[in-house]
């Protein structure tokens, strides 16, 4: 099984061609230039770099969401045109999913967070489960679904697991000092190579999904924002006053 994979949700812009257990090749950028600069080229560079044939694509991944209102658009629109073009479905993997699947067969606790602004967070918590016996394998379980919180929360649902727990995503250089006031349980930082979201691990995820049956016609496609957009928000403000700048920051 073959998979493109694609995640701009975050800082990141990432692109990735899974097949079965191997990666065949990643792409991933971090700089000062907006994902509809560099979604399509990186994918355009790393086709031709593995000489990618595109009738052996089984299908495409991409973050659902949450995200950047402006990159789940991005990568919607890629998606699902890469989807029609070719005639191939989609898999839509919640992006803190994605970012959680970073650190696979941990048996620390692992609580990704990406900064949602307005003093929030896109988070979750998760574990990973052992099965099997030898070779054992490890399915990711959400303890608690992704969700737009204020840090104050999930770190006081942190604490009551009483686990060690260890963060990433671009929500943690933020917070990283509220975090160290508020955490009473043992925590650590991932490190740089698995701290940010990347689409190999949208496109092992998919393999499960696609397992599962969790695919999506590319025309059906829709993001999950979780949240109203800024401009949604300020427009509720406006017509609502305080009342809705509380319902509106979530």
């Amino acid at each position: 099984m073959k998979i493109i994979a694609i995640d701009s949700s975050g800082l990141v812009a990432s692109a990735a061609i899974v097949e079965n257990d191997v990666l065949i090749g990643e792409y991933n950028v971090q700089y000062k230039k907006t994902h509809s600069q560099t979604l399509l080229p990186m994918l355009d560079a790393l086709a031709k770099m593995v000489e990618l044939d595109l009738d052996t694509v089984d299908a495409i991944a991409l973050a659902k969401g949450p995200g950047s209102f402006t990159g789940l658009r991005i990568g919607s629109a890629t998606a699902k045109g890469l989807g029609l073009a070719m005639g191939k479905p989609l898999v839509e993997i919640p992006t803190l999913d994605g970012l959680a699947c970073n650190l696979y067969g941990t048996d620390k606790l692992v609580c990704p967070m990406m900064d949602a602004r307005r003093n929030q967070v896109y988070t979750g918590v998760y574990e990973y489960v052992k099965t099997g016996q030898s070779p054992v394998s490890y399915q990711l379980k959400s303890l608690v679904p992704q969700c737009a919180v204020p840090v104050a929360q999930i770190a006081e649902i942190l604490n009551g697991y009483g686990r060690e727990v260890i963060l990433l995503g671009d929500g943690i250089p933020v917070y990283t000092k509220a975090l160290q006031e508020l955490l009473t349980v043992p925590y650590g930082f991932a490190p740089a190579h698995v701290n940010r979201q990347r689409a190999a691990a949208f496109g092992r995820l998919a393999m499960q999904y696609i397992q599962e049956g969790k695919i999506v016609s590319a025309d059906s496609h829709a993001p999950e924002y979780l949240r109203l957009s800024q401009a949604e928000r300020e427009k509720n403000e406006k017509g609502h006053g305080n009342i809705s700048q509380g319902n509106g920051s979530r």
